[in-house]
């Protein structure tokens, strides 16, 4: 009896030694004869069966937090060699725009549909259920690598993701979201809002790594300089192994995000360089554009906001703080650069810099005020809402520490407004340029003529993805693994790249960060604005129809610094009916203006919901959106030992770290230690007797006073159930202990959340089984 396979190959056989003999011509091999027919060919590698060969390779870069006057080129006062050389060698685009916010920004370059369209209407660790808002990247809104990939690109991203809902950022997925399954072959970088520089969450594909103690080179480690060296390994490899190839490649730093982390050479060459102050910066920065014809002659340069001080009218001491943090900004804006610029000479060293289009966007936003009036040494205390203490800063800059690995620092919002020159207000602003308005330069020498031009066509960051698909030669498919594509709401910019003068094709776009809204019509700007961006929590309820409105005519107001909404009321009008029109079609409705109070799990689907018990196993790593939220509930960490032994020592669990978070662990002495840091003050409890040998647990327990942000804690240590220490946190925090950082049983993978014990020596020496977590409703007063 035959089955289907074999009268399968029987009848083949038949066929081609019987029916097409005319066809074929005999090779004889030892031992066989090959039939090869005349009209055959061989498989062909889906790049080539493509016409890849002659392919433009891609570089994209995005920086993070960057002020439309901060780059060089820009005017700014920072030498930035890699973006002044793809501007200089191409094109200036100076009414660039993006979302205001990082995640947004993010997702609407990726996929070129509008980020509530995206369903990323704010920040990961924000997500809400109001559609627009989930933070689900759906299958609809598929993304220009993906094209790329599945036609024969190789495909890699470097630095910071942010388009991973926190809840989906653990190793139990779903996988969907993350890099790999947006189209990248390889992903090396962070999933959170920012990282540590110096000691990141590395994150490889879908694997969490341990970042090393030193670059390639031996130098001490630095995220930035790390991904470079992996980028231009990656290219190179490519290059190695199929020349005829194209790349894409995404370049994504954490920087210059908080925390503020450069290596300390890179600070020093600013030191004394802004003694002048913000309001000098500014005016200078101003006047450079001009002169490079970067700005129109006639642009105005906006005042100063009340909200903001006067650089003359600070005292010595905050101008020697402030000048110190806006000098480590601008060496970790030059370190961030110069790695782009190694990259972008690995790719000329090649011999590809003709056919590789290199798109530099210098901010996802405009910088970030959320560094408050006085900047910052943590920027947890910005999202917790502690205000820090004022000699913390005089401290950390006379001892020489500030942008090393002892702070998550953020320079005061008025340096982010200087370097936001000639615009109003700054990142989370939405209403006004400051927030929305980047530098971007393209280069691309085999298919832009002009050197050093400057466009002036609106553009935005959904404009990026089809720019990139024309350019491939590629259309955004009807459908993506079975999903329908939404239409992409971006124009091509290809258009502009040979006419300077060509007609602008992106006429309208709305804008929504946070409840400040926006619209943008030909050449027509009308916005309000709900939230300042460093005010960590909302202000008083306005209906959103009693929100101040403004109206700007851009076309001869190129900085956005003639209100014109009691002049022309009618024109006001028409643009608000426009902007709801366009949030609508935008899926923006109905706006959310909550702020950092939505950093709380219970806004947004959680891994722990319903659950009391967690038993963690020895050697977890975790990421803070999948565990459960204890900022102001009592809860118990009880460690699980085979039996404690003279001399055991380590972390027991930990979550946070350094500039936020706790610690349960045994010293080598034998001592039990809760240490818990609220992104200001730390506490460290003590037992008062040593960890008896053959103890099977130890355990912590941190009863709140109240259920209610802030609260203050007791924390009970016990040993085999037996009391041997006790103490009082007595501010806990009240949203979350980190974007990025984890927590870690048995070991501490990123920061120690104090400075009597070394992250390097923490694993835990004896057998630990488990840390059981159990939440409490037990509290010392009554809970409201």
């Amino acid at each position: 009896m035959f089955t289907s396979r074999k009268l399968h190959k029987i009848l083949s056989a038949l066929l081609i030694t019987v029916v097409l003999p005319i066809s074929i011509k005999a090779q004889n091999v030892k031992g066989l004869t090959v039939h090869e027919s005349q009209d055959s060919a061989p498989a062909q590698l889906n790049f080539r069966e493509n016409n890849l060969q002659d392919a433009p390779n891609i570089v994209l870069i995005l920086l993070d937090d960057v002020g439309y006057a901060q780059m060089g080129h820009m005017g700014g006062q920072i030498e930035t060699p890699a973006f002044d050389e793809i501007a200089n060698k191409g094109l200036t685009y100076s009414r660039f725009h993006t979302t205001a916010l990082c995640s947004p920004t993010r997702a609407a370059l990726l996929s070129g549909r509008n980020h509530h369209k995206a369903e990323t209407g704010a920040i990961m660790e924000i997500g809400t259920g109001n559609d627009g808002y989930t933070m689900k990247m759906p299958k609809e809104t598929g993304t220009f690598a993906k094209v790329l990939q599945e036609k024969g690109y190789s495909t890699s991203w470097y630095g910071k993701n942010h388009n991973v809902p926190d809840w989906e950022a653990s190793f139990t997925g779903p996988f969907d979201r993350w890099p790999n399954d947006l189209g990248f072959d390889y992903f090396y970088g962070f999933l959170g809002g920012d990282t540590d520089q110096f000691h990141p969450a590395l994150v490889e594909d879908r694997k969490r790594i341990t970042a090393p103690e030193t670059n390639a080179d031996g130098s001490k480690y630095h995220i930035t300089t790390d991904m470079a060296d992996k980028a231009i390994n990656y290219i190179q490899s490519v290059n190695a192994v199929a020349p005829d190839k194209p790349f894409l490649v995404y370049f994504s730093p954490g920087a210059v995000h908080a925390p503020h982390q450069a290596p300390a050479e890179y600070i020093e060459k600013y030191k004394g360089k802004f003694d002048q102050g913000w309001d000098v910066y500014r005016e200078q920065a101003f006047n450079n554009m001009k002169d490079k014809g970067i700005i129109p002659a006639d642009a105005t340069l906006t005042p100063r906001p009340d909200a903001l001080p006067a650089w003359d009218s600070l005292n010595e001491e905050q101008k020697m703080v402030y000048a110190r943090m806006m000098e480590v900004f601008a060496g970790f804006t030059e370190h961030t650069d110069t790695q782009i610029k190694r990259l972008y000479d690995a790719v000329d060293e090649m011999g590809k810099l003709d056919n590789t289009i290199f798109i530099y966007i210098a901010g996802d936003n405009g910088a970030s005020a959320e560094g408050g009036q006085e900047g910052l040494l943590n920027e947890m205390a910005f999202f917790n809402g502690i205000p820090e203490k004022w000699e913390d800063k005089v401290e950390a800059v006379k001892t020489n520490r500030l942008g090393s690995e002892d702070y998550f620092n953020h320079m005061p919002a008025a340096w982010a407004w200087a370097v936001n020159s000639p615009y109003q207000w700054t990142k989370q602003v939405a209403s006004h340029l400051g927030g929305v308005r980047n530098a971007m330069a393209i280069s691309y020498p085999k298919g832009i003529k002009g050197e050093g031009e400057v466009r002036t066509q609106f553009s935005h960051v959904t404009d990026i993805a089809p720019t990139i698909l024309e350019l491939a030669g590629f259309e955004m498919p009807e459908t993506i693994d079975g999903a329908h594509q939404e239409p992409i709401d971006g124009t091509s910019l290809a258009y502009s790249f040979n006419n300077e003068t060509a007609p602008e094709e992106h006429t309208t776009q709305y804008f929504e960060i946070l409840g400040n809204i926006g619209i943008y019509h030909d050449g027509w700007w009308a916005g309000a604005m709900r939230n300042i961006p460093w005010e960590s929590n909302s202000t008083a309820q306005i209906e959103i129809t009693d929100y101040k409105w403004e109206l700007y005519n851009l076309s001869n107001d190129f900085s956005q610094g003639e209100n014109l909404a009691e002049e022309m009321p009618e024109k006001l009008e028409y643009m608000k009916y426009l902007f709801f029109a366009e949030a609508a079609k935008g899926n923006a409705l109905p706006i959310d203006d909550r702020r950092t109070e939505r950093f709380r799990s219970s806004f947004r689907p959680s891994l722990t919901a319903g659950l009391t018990t967690f038993t963690y196993p020895n050697g977890l790593r975790i990421p803070e959106g999948a565990t459960p939220f204890t900022k102001f509930q009592s809860h118990s960490l009880e460690a699980n030992l085979e039996g404690y032994k003279k001399g055991d020592q380590g972390v027991l669990i930990t979550q946070g770290g350094r500039f936020a978070g706790f610690v349960l662990r045994v010293d080598k002495s034998g001592n039990a230690y809760y240490e818990y840091c609220n992104s200001v003050d730390k506490y460290s409890i003590k037992s008062s007797a040593k960890v008896p040998s053959g103890t099977k647990t130890i355990k912590a327990t941190v009863i709140m006073d109240e259920k209610k942000p802030y609260t203050p804690a007791t924390i009970t240590l016990y040993a085999d159930g037996k009391e041997i220490g006790k103490g009082r946190v007595e501010k806990t925090v009240a949203n979350l202990y980190s974007l990025d950082e984890t927590l870690d049983v048995g070991k501490d993978s990123g920061t120690a959340v104090t400075d009597k014990y070394k992250v390097k020596n923490s694993k835990y020496t004896g057998q630990l089984k488990s840390v059981t977590l159990n939440l409490i409703e037990e509290y010392n007063t009554v809970s409201k």
